[in-house]
């Protein structure tokens, strides 16, 4: 399989069924072209009023692609379903991330995958997860949930609760080795490490802190306070970094950043995070080229 058909079996083999007890929805995914696309640093064709910089691009909170489906609200970072932006399809291999809004007791039914590595991190309430390797089970704030879907894998997504919201993170990253054995894993993680310093949730070794994938990204939440910094250092030369603001104010070397900025950088070895307010932040680091 050539990497256009890659591509596209990656980002168009996916329809998404989402049910309550008396509605179905199928929501289909309507990227049809992507012959232009290349896995390297930002994307091409600039647009007039594009946020791309020497080594760094700039994704504003509002900037983001909108989907109202009435149970699901969603902001796409990067080009998925029916938002696409040629300037916007990934950073790296970080192909996927989306800020997910699913009304009480509504959810995505049972769909397939393959050859992709997904992580669900949970901001409010409580996701419901069943799969086609026989796992059930409940994920919540706090929590890290990973599925590398290889050779094939189907799974459902649910609020579990009728009476409020859950909001999760869904990302999406292309892996380093395909046609794996699916897997799932989920972790809770203790919050109080990320206070002041980079707490590791993901990496590629199984015997690190937080969850594994097959790809050389690792992943670190941090709550910051008012007034305090923390430096980070690439893991691997010739990654970038892709930072995510899930609230407050931050200065990341020298952008300013609001709640739900993002800011990918690369062709650097470190960045300083400095606190305007309280905040908390998820900072990626992917490689940019899929090898």
């Amino acid at each position: 399989m050539d990497r256009k058909q890659f591509l596209k079996k990656g980002i168009l083999g996916t329809a998404i069924l989402a049910t309550s007890g008396v509605a179905a929805k199928l929501i289909n995914n309507d990227i049809s072209e992507l012959e232009s696309l290349e896995i390297y640093g930002f994307n091409h064709l600039p647009q007039q009023d594009s946020k791309i910089m020497e080594n760094k691009v700039l994704h504003k909170s509002d900037s983001r692609g909108i989907a109202d489906h009435g149970w699901l609200k969603s902001r796409h970072s990067f080009s998925f379903a029916n938002y696409y932006n040629p300037e916007r399809m990934h950073f790296g291999v970080l192909r996927v991330l989306n800020d997910d809004y699913v009304e009480a007791g509504m959810g995505f039914g049972t769909h397939p995958h393959d050859n992709m590595e997904i992580i669900s991190i949970p901001l409010e309430g409580d996701l419901e997860h069943k799969d086609s390797m026989g796992n059930t089970t409940v994920i919540k704030n706090g929590d890290i949930q990973v599925m590398s879907a290889g050779t094939g894998i189907q799974h459902s997504e649910f609020n579990k609760n009728k009476d409020k919201p859950v909001k999760f993170l869904q990302i999406w990253l292309f892996p380093n080795k395909r046609n794996v054995t699916p897997r799932y894993d989920q972790l809770a993680l203790v919050k109080e490490e990320r206070l002041n310093k980079f707490q590791q949730i993901l990496s590629p070794n199984p015997t690190d802190d937080g969850v594994w994938i097959h790809q050389d990204a690792w992943f670190h939440i941090t709550q910051l306070e008012k007034g305090k910094e923390l430096e980070y250092k690439l893991k691997k030369s010739g990654n970038g970094i892709y930072t995510f603001v899930l609230s407050g104010e931050i200065q990341v070397d020298t952008t300013k950043l609001s709640s739900r900025d993002a800011l990918g950088v690369w062709d650097t070895n470190e960045l300083n995070y400095a606190a305007i307010s309280d905040a908390e932040i998820l900072v990626m680091e992917v490689p940019m080229k899929l090898d």
